[in-house]
């Protein structure tokens, strides 16, 4: 066995398994003990809009990692810094988008237990993925990455 890192970020989870995981669960939850967010029809208008958000900005950072031809699940290398398009205004679009499809379909649903569950699952993606990619970044990237990093927000 090797003592060299693995050329990856070394997450707690893929992010699609723990946004999945926080649905499952708020769903369980509402089986269980049934909540109610707004229960005004405006909210199917309200999480379509947010769900639609995120799905645009998921396949416009997907297509930025596509196009730079690096990987985009975290369980495989980082080959390019991508810092164009949505990369330009936050360094974390894809988890943004997840954020929104998630808020979306909490709201949606009604489901307060989702919208809830949204505070751990953020913490959890904080610090258990976004922190460690951020190190892997700087490793991997040195300069390059510090100077993105220095110029562009976390988040928003």
């Amino acid at each position: 066995m090797s003592d060299a890192p693995k050329d990856t970020a070394g997450v707690v989870a893929p992010p699609p398994l723990l946004l999945a995981g926080f649905l499952a669960a708020g769903f369980l939850l509402d089986a269980i003990w049934p909540t109610a967010v707004l229960g005004h029809p405006w909210r199917y208008w309200m999480g379509g809009l947010l769900f639609l958000l995120g799905v645009l900005l998921m396949t416009a950072g997907v297509s930025r990692f596509n196009r730079a031809g690096t990987n985009v699940p975290t369980y495989r290398p980082t080959t390019a810094l991508v810092t164009d398009g949505p990369y330009r205004y936050s360094r974390n679009p894809l988890y943004i988008s997840g954020f929104l499809l998630y808020a979306g379909i909490g709201l949606f649903s009604d489901n307060l237990w989702i919208i809830g569950l949204g505070v751990p699952l953020f913490l959890i993606m904080r610090y258990g993925v976004v922190a460690r990619e951020e190190r892997y970044l700087e490793r991997k990237f040195g300069k390059a990455y510090l100077d993105y990093k220095a110029s562009v927000r976390r988040w928003l």
